[in-house]
């Protein structure tokens, strides 16, 4: 029982505070982003460059060691 009455008061806290935040798009997903997810394709592709580039910064790093 008290369970149960633990989760409904999550839940009422939840949607009460998602109602009072006056946040742009009233809890709509992605619309507190700073950038766009509207086109799958250009998403897909920042995300790439921008793992992409982390993670190839220690091999760029090796090879201008390595032909020094």
């Amino acid at each position: 029982m008290f369970g149960q009455i633990s989760r409904q008061a999550v839940r009422n806290f939840t949607t009460t505070a998602i109602r009072r935040s006056h946040a742009p798009g009233d809890g709509v997903p992605g619309e507190n982003l700073p950038f766009s997810i509207k086109n799958r394709y250009a998403v897909t592709l920042k995300f790439m460059i921008f793992f992409g580039s982390g993670f190839a910064i220690p091999f760029a790093v090796l090879r201008f060691q390595m032909l020094k």
